[in-house]
């Protein structure tokens, strides 16, 4: 009675009742072996401390040392490549700003393939192309290893907060195995099906997301110049049938709420450049699979005009200040 082991993951047939108490038991044990996580930038820090609050020691690394630094004085390990995180640590979580760095990342010099181990979980939480996704998790499985796509919704509060949503794709045997760990750092983790529908499922919820704050943020311009108090405003559309997440939980007028990028000169958050990003992705899986995104299409192309007016790194609820400026040019 063969049971194989990759770090917390157990991995057996179906064996009778008794053995699957010993099955438990020995899962619990080897629950605690190190996790790799590669990306500590605004989502992967609080993300990866997480990890560390439910007793996971981590082992990190980061293309900016400086990055680093917090969670080493928190007790983690850093190290100096991806690589050589594979060869230490046999689940790995990468959370990363774009396509081309998850290829670096894994299929670089220094990539994570490199000393991957046979039987090693890969997460990457980042949002990319979903052909992407799929060339990743071919890659890692020419090399013995199991590769799931698991980006993420709520923000750098959620991510703090251990409340984020992970939508996951890959081999429904191996999720159970993904959302142990997935699990300390969010509220929800949903399977989506194979590899690239989590992605997929980030995507199309980032379009809406960007279509419902475009709006919320021309609703709430209107009703000012219209002579509306802004908050008397937001409270109208927040008991009626135009609420949305945008309007209640993150409006993007400054004075409105408390504790939002719009209250703090719309610092921190989604920045617009990943906003846009996203919204690229939505055009191209949208263009390839003949799908009409008209007001995708329009947001995606105001937040590439935001990007080019000095809105890049601000939060992407600013489109409000934008729509502000526009008006009066």
């Amino acid at each position: 009675m063969a049971v194989l082991l990759r770090g917390s993951r157990c991995l057996v047939g179906k064996w009778h009742n008794h053995v699957n108490a010993v099955q438990v038991s020995i899962r619990s044990m080897a629950s605690k072996t190190q996790v790799g996580f590669i990306g500590l930038g605004n989502m992967g820090n609080p993300m990866a401390k997480n990890l560390m609050k439910h007793g996971y020691p981590v082992i990190a690394s980061d293309v900016f040392p400086e990055s680093c630094k917090e969670l080493q004085e928190l007790g983690a390990q850093i190290l100096d490549n991806p690589a050589d995180v594979a060869d230490k640590a046999d689940r790995i979580i990468t959370m990363l700003p774009s396509s081309p760095n998850v290829i670096d990342v894994y299929t670089g010099p220094n990539g994570i393939l490199k000393k991957v181990k046979k039987g090693s979980l890969l997460i990457d939480s980042s949002t990319i192309d979903p052909a992407v996704t799929k060339e990743m998790a071919v890659a890692a499985e020419k090399m013995g290893a199991v590769f799931m796509d698991a980006p993420v919704s709520g923000g750098v509060g959620a991510a703090t907060s251990g409340k984020l949503t992970f939508m996951v794709g890959g081999p429904e045997a191996e999720f159970n195995a993904a959302k142990e760990l997935l699990s300390c750092m969010g509220a929800n983790v949903v399977y989506c099906g194979q590899v690239g529908t989590g992605q997929a499922a980030k995507i199309c919820n980032n379009m809406l997301l960007a279509i419902g704050m475009i709006g919320t943020a021309e609703t709430m311009n209107l009703g000012i110049r219209l002579g509306l108090d802004p908050k008397l405003l937001a409270k109208i559309l927040n008991m009626s049938s135009g609420r949305c997440w945008s309007s209640d939980t993150y409006n993007p007028v400054p004075g409105v709420m408390e504790g939002v990028p719009s209250a703090n000169n719309y610092q921190g958050g989604f920045g617009t450049t990943l906003m846009a990003k996203d919204l690229g992705l939505a055009q191209n899986t949208a263009t390839n699979t003949k799908t009409p995104v008209p007001l995708g299409s329009l947001a995606h192309q105001i937040y590439r005009m935001m990007c080019a007016r000095g809105y890049a790194s601000k939060d992407f609820s600013s489109v409000f200040q934008f729509l502000r400026e526009e008006e009066g040019q």
